[in-house]
């Protein structure tokens, strides 16, 4: 009868102890679920719920009008530290946005040591803006140690691009290339709007205090070039492409320019020579590897003619054409926020002229199979040791386009295409391709420029 009671007793307790090791192995699960953080661990001293109060405030478009609106420089006391302001108005809630859309990454993706390093980079230099946007910037010594802060946020975020490449394609197994795509146009796009904001105050800012009898007259206003032409920057572009070419093939392909060369126009020449330098460097490649080097590319230039507006700011949106799918993201709230608030010096007397420039290349063309993609980051294509050149700074300017695969699939294998079209319809404008398969490709690019600041 003992045995018959410890056979029992054995059996009950064989048949409870998967119960029991099931309830732990729960328990310890809750356990790690309630340690572990949403998020991976970081250095910088800003708070979750900071951090989350102002990814939640309504974000207002930018415009070039926004960036002009200080005056000329070198400006005055006041108008720098207005300035200022404006900045530190927009900088921290864009930076939260960006932290929180890098946190709702899935967390081995976030976990990654390069994606990783550009979020602590965004919580590092979110952090370091604290102190400053608790209150008015109201002396122009705290103008001058809120410049020092926008300076380490340039150089902080300079090389955002690359690393990211570097992490994605690390982690390309764990996340939807769809959702790649969809994280990267939204946080590029994003960047573009940080970082010219930051830099405009600072261009102010060294305009006004580093020999500003230098800059008396000059047609800039911060980064933007209020009589840009971009002739010249086609044949600056035109040269460095040209150097890479030779360097990588032993022959460049000339290039004529159409149209009208003297056309002049308000817009940001460094958005410009980014946008024309890929353009080149497709053209370049596809003309030089179908045999075609002594056929020239032609460029031709058209300006459409300034159109009268009322000079509103609701006006203007409309005629820049803005997308908000694609150029901004914004709440309706932001943007009622923006129309609402007066311009701080004259209207733009005209609305933003138009700019187009199209480029001609007799290359081969893109194959149809490759043409439905060319707006895709993609990272197939994009393999660890051209990943390492572009974060090493070897790369030799084309490898990142398309090194591997169908040598005629030059466009939109890489960052170049993409990017160039995020940067063209930030302001408004945009890029469409046409090509002829088995003979070239037309792209056209367009351009919304500031008008004329009276």
């Amino acid at each position: 009868m003992l045995r018959s009671c410890a056979a029992q007793t054995q059996l009950r307790t064989l048949h409870t102890r998967p119960a029991l090791r099931a309830q732990g192995a729960a328990a310890v699960a809750e356990g790690v679920r309630q340690w572990m953080p949403s998020h991976p661990p970081s250095q910088a001293s800003i708070s979750d719920i900071e951090v989350n109060r102002l990814s939640a405030k309504p974000r207002r478009p930018l415009t070039l009008a926004d960036l002009v609106k200080h005056g000329k420089p070198p400006l005055s006391q006041e108008a720098l530290i207005a300035s200022a302001n404006f900045t530190l108005a927009l900088l921290p809630a864009r930076l939260a946005h960006r932290i929180t859309a890098l946190r709702n990454l899935p967390f081995i993706v976030v976990s990654n040591p390069s994606v990783n390093k550009i979020y602590n980079n965004y919580l590092h230099s979110l952090s370091t803006l604290e102190p400053f946007y608790q209150k008015e910037i109201t002396t122009i010594q705290d103008e001058q140690k809120f410049t020092e802060v926008m300076a380490d946020l340039v150089r902080t975020h300079s090389n955002t691009i690359p690393i990211l490449a570097k992490g994605f394609l690390q982690c390309r197994k764990y996340i939807d290339p769809n959702e790649v795509t969809r994280f990267l146009d939204q946080h590029l796009r994003a960047r573009i709007g940080t970082r010219l904001v930051a830099e405009q105050h600072l261009a102010l800012h060294v305009a006004t205090t580093d020999h500003p009898e230098e800059h008396r007259g000059d047609s800039h206003i911060g980064v933007i070039d209020t009589a840009l032409k971009p002739s010249d920057i086609i044949l600056s572009c035109q040269n460095f492409v040209g150097e890479i070419c030779e360097l990588k093939y032993g022959v460049r392909p000339s290039l004529v320019i159409n149209g009208d060369p003297d056309a002049e126009f308000a817009h940001i020449p460094m958005h410009l020579e980014y946008i024309i330098t890929e353009l080149l460097k497709n053209a370049f490649r596809a003309t030089i590897e179908s045999g075609n080097e002594r056929t020239p590319i032609e460029v031709t230039i058209a300006a459409a003619p300034d159109v009268p507006t009322g000079g509103t700011k609701l006006e203007s949106l409309k005629q820049l054409r803005v997308s908000q799918d694609r150029s901004y993201d914004f709440s309706q709230a932001g943007l009622d926020e923006y129309c609402a608030d007066p311009d701080m010096v004259g209207q733009l007397n005209h609305a933003a002229p138009c700019i187009t420039i199209r480029i001609r290349d007799k290359g081969g063309g893109i194959s149809p199979e490759t043409l439905p993609n060319i707006w895709s980051y993609s990272f197939t294509t994009f393999n660890a040791d051209e990943a390492a050149a572009v974060d090493n700074g070897t790369s030799d300017g084309l490898n990142v386009l398309s090194e591997s695969g169908d040598h005629s699939t030059i466009a939109g294998l890489g960052y170049g295409l993409p990017l160039s079209r995020a940067y063209a319809e930030y302001f408004g404008g945009g890029i469409a391709v046409q090509s002829m398969y088995g003979w070239g490709t037309d792209v056209y690019l367009t351009l919304q420029g500031v008008g004329k600041v009276t």
